[in-house]
């Protein structure tokens, strides 16, 4: 990686029609995540840690909030050239369009790549829960002359017909690629499972431009559906095992290469449980590859009884007398006497009155929830006033006002 000048352009304007509601006023990217976090956070993480510093965040629908956060922890230097996290909306400079995929958002930028000259171009999401040191992918890449490499996660072969998967001989390189096939296609050195696409991608500057240019005078939009099918065929196209990726202060216990989509509520609440326990599949807390965000002033958590087993608590947060179980509470969070939360997550800025009982819920940001209150014991009455998954885990959307948990200190 050692003289190769990368930029990065990380695909932010998710709709996040899956998580609904959560993504009811806010972009899949902006939801947050374990106790201080927003999605987004992951892979600008990732990048940050993997020196990659000049990175151009392409962001869309209902990104207020992303905008927001970006611009409160995201902020590097302009003393140092080519240092810099730097929001682009849809620009409109060929039409009256939004983007219109992950191609044609990078199309509408290309005037942003040219002046950097870059060696490498980064195309990554920021809808994924991981770490991922790039820099070894960059090596791959660089190793195998490649024109373009694909993040690939191996998945075991029964689950392949939910993702793009790559057909790749034994060197990496891609021979075909196709969108939740009936068939997989299996790895070479494993027939049990399957190469699955994770939407990252890394071009040869001058590749990815001349393939946006043909991409746009064919009329294709996406990279995963359009670009990188018609290059296979004409350039070379190499697979990345993310299996492989190594990345420093990752404990024993930990599920190697953790790589989640939390495109659903199901996969969002199973991947809060992993970060959990002594011994949790995805610590959070790793200080020689840190997930940083914004920051935060105010007070530190302060608990006056209760009991707390398995669980997280994020700063400013009150417990007077409660009971929490397997459950990740965000920031400034009040539980009054005699509640009780299991296996649930409860975001910002909100309080469960006295004598509450909530299991398998997700109270969105800004919400109160009444004394006495029973939510996730009848599901079938939870029904009629929210938001329940067919696994029946209970969603609160975002309430409207801010409560302010430090008065009641």
């Amino acid at each position: 990686m050692a003289g190769q000048k990368i930029l990065a352009m990380v695909m932010a304007g998710g709709e996040g029609t899956r998580l609904y509601p959560l993504t009811a006023e806010r972009s899949k990217p902006a939801v947050p995540f374990g106790g201080r976090y927003r999605i987004v956070d992951f892979v600008l993480s990732n990048l940050i840690n993997s020196e990659i510093h000049s990175i151009y965040v392409l962001v869309q629908y209902k990104s207020q909030s992303l905008i927001e956060h970006i611009h409160r922890g995201w902020v590097l230097s302009p003393i140092i050239p080519g240092q810099f996290i730097s929001i682009v909306p849809p620009q409109m400079r060929e039409g009256p369009e939004w983007f219109l995929g992950t191609a044609d958002a990078v199309y509408q930028n290309l005037n942003l790549i040219e002046p950097h000259a870059p060696d490498l171009v980064a195309v990554f999401g920021a809808d994924h829960v991981y770490r991922m040191d790039v820099r070894q992918m960059v090596r791959f890449h660089l190793e195998r002359e490649a024109d373009v490499t694909v993040a690939a996660l191996p998945v075991p072969i029964k689950e392949a017909t939910a993702f793009g998967i790559i057909n790749a001989n034994r060197s990496g390189r891609i021979v075909g690629f196709v969108e939740k096939p009936q068939v997989p296609p299996p790895m070479p050195s494993d027939p049990t499972r399957a190469f699955a696409s994770m939407g990252n991608y890394l071009f040869n500057t001058q590749v990815l431009i001349e393939a946006l240019h043909e991409a746009h005078r064919l009329g294709e939009k996406d990279f995963g559906k359009d670009v990188i099918p018609r290059l296979i065929a004409t350039h070379r196209v190499y697979a990345y095992d993310f299996s492989k990726n190594s990345v420093p202060g990752v404990r024993p216990y930990e599920e190697p290469a953790y790589w989640r989509d939390v495109g659903t509520i199901d996969a969002y609440y199973a991947a809060h449980q992993d970060t959990l326990g002594a011994e949790p599949r995805f610590n959070l807390f790793n200080p020689r590859w840190p997930v940083c965000s914004s920051g935060y002033q105010g007070p530190v958590a302060a608990i006056v009884r209760g009991t707390l087993e398995n669980s997280d608590v994020g700063a400013g947060s009150l417990i007077k007398d409660a009971v929490v179980k397997n459950s990740v509470l965000r920031r400034e969070v009040l539980l009054e006497e005699g509640v009780v939360v299991e296996d649930s997550i409860i975001m910002d800025y909100s309080i469960v009155r006295a004598g509450a009982k909530l299991k398998r819920v997700i109270v969105d940001r800004y919400n109160v929830i009444e004394a006495g209150e029973r939510i996730g014991y009848d599901l079938e009455a939870d029904r009629k006033r929210f938001y329940v998954t067919d696994s029946g885990i209970v969603v609160i959307p975002k309430g409207a006002h801010r409560a302010d948990v430090r008065r009641y200190y």
